[in-house]
């Protein structure tokens, strides 16, 4: 499975990038194939995550901004 250096996006993706070159390169018998194969796919999980949970937490920070602005007066809106 990944090492530790995988836990960050940068690391899973650093990694999933050596897997696809191993993969499209190396020929790797099928055995070792399918664990890389194996590995990419956890590591694709886990940047699925970070991806969701960053922009979880960029939706949360524009939250705030976002309810501010309905109640501001629209300044496209004729005075009366």
């Amino acid at each position: 499975m990944a090492d530790d250096k995988s836990a960050s996006f940068e690391g899973s993706l650093q990694r999933l990038d050596q897997i696809v070159k191993a993969l499209e390169t190396e020929e790797p018998e099928l055995e070792r194939a399918v664990a890389l194969y194996s590995e990419g796919r956890d590591l694709v999980g886990r940047c699925e995550g970070l991806l969701k949970n960053a922009q979880q937490a960029i939706d949360a920070v524009n939250a705030p901004a976002a309810r501010s602005l309905e109640g501001a007066p629209d300044d496209d809106a004729a005075p009366f």
